[in-house]
C-alpha cells in the first residue's frame, strides 16, 4: 500500500478530481433526473454570484498591485506588448483554423432555411460602432462602473492608477502600495474560501443545463456543431498546447491538470468573467509570477476570446452557405478582421459571441434573421468557447512569464 505523506491529500480532497466528478454527475443527473436537476439550479446560480461578487474588487487589486510589482512604466509597457502580441496571434490562429474548416465541411449546406427560432431572452442586434466603444473604455464615473460591473473602463482606471502609482514615490504612495496589497491578499482568501463550493456549482449548473439542452437539439445541426466543437478542439489541445511546449517551456499536461478546475468552472458558467478569482488562482499554482498573473489575466477575460472568434467566424460563414451566398477570399479575409475586433470587444459574459455576431453579419451583408437558425446548440457550444478562450489565457500567461523571467 502507497503511504500517504502527512502533507499530501488524498486524490479525491484534491479540487481538479473533486470537479471532474462533479461534471461526470451533473450530466448523469440531468439526463436521468431532469426534473430534480432543475430543483438544485438556485445551488449554481448562488455560486455564480459568489464569483460575481468578487470580480470587480479582484480585477482591480490585482491589476494595480501586478503593475506596482512589475517596478516601472518601462517593464509594464513590455509586458503589455508582449501580451496584446500574444492575443493578436492566437485569435488570429483560432480563426483560421475556423475557416479553414467551415470550408472543408460545409456545414450550411446542411441545413434548410427554416424559419428563425425563438432569440433568447436578452438578445439584443444593437452594436456599438468604434467611437462609442473607444468612449466606452473611458469611464466618466469609476464607482458607477465599478458598481455597474463594467469591467473594461475598471481595467482603464486600473492600468492607469497602477501606472502612476510606479512614477510617484513617498510615504503617502508607499502606505497606498500596502493597503491595495493587503485588500488583494483579503480577496484571494475570500476567493479561495469560494472556489472551494466549485464542485457543488458546476454540478448543480450543469444537471440544469442539461436537463433543459438534452441530446436531442444538436442532432438537426450536427455538422454546424461539428465544425465548430472540431475547431476548438483542434486550437485547444493542438494548437495552444504547441505554442505552450514552444514559447512557455512548459509541459502542456501538467500545466493543464493543474489549471482544470478554472476551465470546468468555464466550461459550466461559460462566462470567462466569473471564472477569472479561479483562473487567477490555478494560474498562480501552476508557477506563474503574481505581477505577471495579474496583468494578463484580467485583460485576458476582457479582449483575448480565441474560442469566441472562431466561433464567430464559423457561424458567419455556415449561415452564408445556408442561404447559398458564397463568400469569396476577400470577404472572408473581412469576416477574419472583423472577427478578431469583435472578439475584444465581447463581454466576459454568457452569450457574448452571440451578440458581437451581429457585428461580422453586419460587415459582409449577411441576414441577421439567420441567427435564429443556429441558435438551438448555442449554449453547449457557448460552454465549449468560454473554456477554450480561458485556456488561451492561461496560456498566455505562462508564455508571458517565460520571457520575463528570462
Amino acid at each position: 500500500m502507497k503511504e500517504i505523506k502527512p502533507n499530501e491529500k488524498s486524490w479525491y480532497l484534491k479540487l481538479h478530481w473533486q470537479v471532474l466528478l462533479a461534471l461526470i454527475a451533473g450530466i448523469g443527473m440531468g439526463w436521468i433526473l431532469p426534473a430534480a436537476a432543475q430543483s438544485i439550479g438556485f445551488l449554481g446560480d448562488l455560486f455564480l454570484r459568489l464569483l460575481k461578487m468578487i470580480i470587480i474588487p479582484l480585477v482591480f487589486t490585482s491589476l494595480v498591485s501586478g503593475i506596482a510589482s512589475l517596478g516601472s512604466a518601462r517593464s509594464v509597457g513590455r509586458v503589455g506588448i508582449r501580451t496584446m502580441i500574444y492575443y493578436t496571434v492566437s485569435t488570429t490562429l483560432a480563426i483560421a483554423i475556423g475557416l479553414v474548416l467551415v470550408n472543408l465541411i460545409r456545414p450550411g449546406d446542411y441545413l434548410d432555411l427554416a424559419p428563425a427560432g425563438v432569440l433568447p431572452e436578452g438578445f439584443s442586434t444593437t452594436t456599438q460602432t468604434l467611437p462609442q466603444f473607444l468612449l466606452g473604455i473611458v469611464p466618466d464615473n469609476i464607482f458607477s462602473s465599478m458598481a455597474s460591473g463594467d469591467v473594461l473602463p475598471v481595467i482603464f482606471f486600473a492600468l492607469l492608477f497602477g501606472l502612476f502609482l510606479t512614477r510617484l514615490t513617498g510615504s503617502g504612495v508607499e502606505s497606498v502600495k500596502k493597503v491595495i496589497d493587503g485588500v488583494l491578499e483579503v480577496i484571494q482568501a475570500l476567493t479561495l474560501a469560494i472556489v472551494k463550493l466549485a464542485p457543488i456549482g458546476i454540478f448543480a449548473l450543469l444537471a440544469r443545463e442539461v436537463s433543459r439542452s438534452g441530446p436531442g437539439i444538436i442532432w438537426d445541426l450536427r455538422f454546424y456543431f461539428i465544425t465548430v466543437g472540431f475547431g476548438l478542439f483542434i486550437h485547444a489541445l493542438i494548437a495552444l498546447p504547441l505554442v505552450l511546449r514552444i514559447l512557455g517551456k512548459r509541459q502542456p499536461y501538467s500545466y493543464f491538470r493543474v489549471c482544470s478546475p478554472a476551465l470546468a468552472t468555464a466550461f459550466s458558467t461559460a462566462s470567462s468573467g466569473a471564472t477569472l478569482p479561479l483562473t487567477m488562482e490555478c494560474s498562480e499554482l501552476a508557477g506563474n509570477r503574481r505581477g505577471v498573473t495579474s496583468f494578463v489575466l484580467p485583460m485576458g477575460a476582457t479582449v483575448n476570446m480565441d474560442g469566441t472568434a472562431l466561433y464567430e467566424a464559423v457561424a458567419a460563414l455556415t449561415i452564408a452557405q445556408m442561404y447559398g451566398t458564397g463568400l469569396g477570399v476577400g470577404e472572408q479575409a473581412l469576416v477574419l478582421l472583423t472577427a478578431l475586433l469583435a472578439s475584444v470587444g465581447a463581454a466576459a459574459i454568457p452569450m457574448a459571441g452571440l451578440v458581437m455576431l451581429v457585428v461580422i453579419l453586419q460587415a459582409v451583408g449577411l441576414p441577421l434573421e439567420g441567427i435564429g437558425t443556429i441558435i438551438a446548440v448555442d449554449r453547449v457550444l457557448d460552454m465549449m468557447r468560454t473554456a477554450t478562450n480561458v485556456w488561451s489565457d492561461l496560456v498566455g500567461t505562462a508564455v508571458v512569464n517565460r520571457f520575463e523571467e528570462k
